[in-house]
């Protein structure tokens, strides 16, 4: 049975070599955002600006990110991934060296939507993400995981470096010669992606064997949603939904946690060694998270995660001492990881094949609307209320109602496959 499995898979020893790569690419395009949450005090106190201005930047890169995920998606599509992440690395380094020499607001708005996030993370993610599940069938989960987790590589490697760097050369000459490493390592990856994908499973149209969030007898996961939730279109507006809510809560720590030790007088290099913790954390879990919904289903794994999630992120409220900060952000970041990659996965899940390119890039532009709002609102709350408790309390509300949705969808499916079942038997 297993030889039989793996003749009819469409894996291949190659995909892992262009899972790796596109890790890596992801990588370089979030050490990219990371720029300005190291560099938000400098920065702040060098043009006189509230850190709202540095904090607007880092959310426009991530909306910037989420519309570029959908024009490169569709760019992707149809060019290519590895055309659209050359495209991603000339606009990295164009981003960095502009955000760099940048003497107004203005040249760093337009450096972080447009270059870093439109046409910089925009033309990586999503559409190394989607190409990435045309590779796998039998561990997509992890696959997807593993190519996400360049965003929690990214976190816990670059901040103590850039700090460091920062603070040897200033944020100027970090940030211009950051984007010029982006166009070294990018462009050879690119090569990487020039071969095909697999067209397809042998029985092309077939339901693909990937685990299903409550997998029914003869049936197939799309013909179970349909008969669960009244349109696929509703289902869709509440995952788009849900994942706002969650990513203005991940956005909390991530933007603000270095700022925030800062003002509780902690050396910055304290708080870029949290940061590092946090997203460390993060990699673990994401691959952790990858896992867990191979075998599960997406949406049980996203309970877990967001669970977690608002649990860790409500310790930030109350604990101000070092050792705390570090185990908190430890937490956190093992609670996070993985959930918005999973996203991905229950779109993959639960709508048509021929659907799933689109869906995703739009599940995964909200997300980043939800993470620009987030790190914007967090510097916001603090500009008002001169601390960031009140802010971590505020993402612990928005992650509230993401798991109201999360549950209802549980909930609104679980009769409907209770029925079948009956029917089955």
């Amino acid at each position: 049975m297993a030889d039989q499995a793996a003749e009819t898979s469409i894996e291949r020893p190659y995909g892992w070599l262009v899972v790796i790569a596109s890790m890596a690419m992801v990588s370089m395009a979030f050490g990219a955002m990371y720029l300005i949450v190291v560099g938000m005090v400098p920065v702040s106190q060098e043009m006189g600006w509230p850190r709202s201005v540095p904090s607007l930047a880092n959310g426009l890169n991530w909306a910037g990110a989420g519309l570029g995920g959908v024009l490169m998606g569709w760019f992707a599509d149809r060019y290519g991934s590895g055309r659209s992440a050359i495209i991603g690395g000339f606009s990295l380094a164009a981003g960095c060296i502009l955000a760099g020499s940048m003497q107004g607001e203005w040249s760093l708005y337009t450096a972080h939507f447009l270059l870093l996030g439109i046409f910089g993370k925009g033309a990586l993610m999503v559409p190394l993400l989607s190409n990435a599940t045309r590779w796998f069938d039998r561990n997509r989960g992890f696959a997807l995981a593993v190519v996400g987790s360049g965003q929690s590589i990214a976190g816990m490697v670059l901040p103590p470096i850039f700090r460091y760097a920062m603070d040897e050369a200033g944020w100027r000459s970090v940030m211009i010669g950051y984007g010029i490493a982006c166009l070294a390592v990018i462009l050879p990856l690119s090569l990487l992606l020039r071969r095909s994908a697999p067209t397809a499973l042998p029985d092309d149209g077939a339901p693909l064997p990937t685990p299903q969030p409550m997998p029914l007898p003869g049936d197939d996961a799309v013909a179970f949603v349909r008969r669960a939730v009244p349109s696929l279109h509703l289902l869709h507006a509440l995952l788009c939904l849900a994942i706002i809510g969650c990513c203005v809560a991940m956005a909390m720590p991530i933007v603000h946690l270095m700022s925030h030790a800062i003002d509780l007088g902690f050396s910055a290099a304290r708080g870029a060694e949290m940061l590092s913790l946090l997203l460390a954390g993060g990699f673990v879990s994401r691959l952790g998270f990858g896992l867990l919904a191979d075998r599960i289903g997406g949406l049980r794994t996203i309970l877990i995660g967001s669970i977690g999630q608002a649990a860790t992120l409500s310790l930030f409220i109350w604990i101000d001492g070092l050792t705390g900060l570090y185990l908190s952000a430890l937490a956190f970041g093992l609670a996070f990881g993985g959930l918005v990659t999973t996203y991905s996965l229950v779109a993959r899940e639960l709508f048509p094949l021929g659907e799933v390119g689109w869906r995703i890039g739009v599940i995964l532009l909200c997300g980043t609307l939800g993470m620009a709002g987030g790190g914007y609102l967090g510097g916001l709350v603090y500009d008002l209320a001169g601390s960031y408790r009140i802010a971590f309390l505020t993402g612990v509300i928005f992650n509230l109602g993401n798991l109201v949705i999360v549950l209802g969808l549980l909930f609104r499916l679980r009769p409907a496959a209770s029925a079948d079942l009956s029917r089955a038997s």
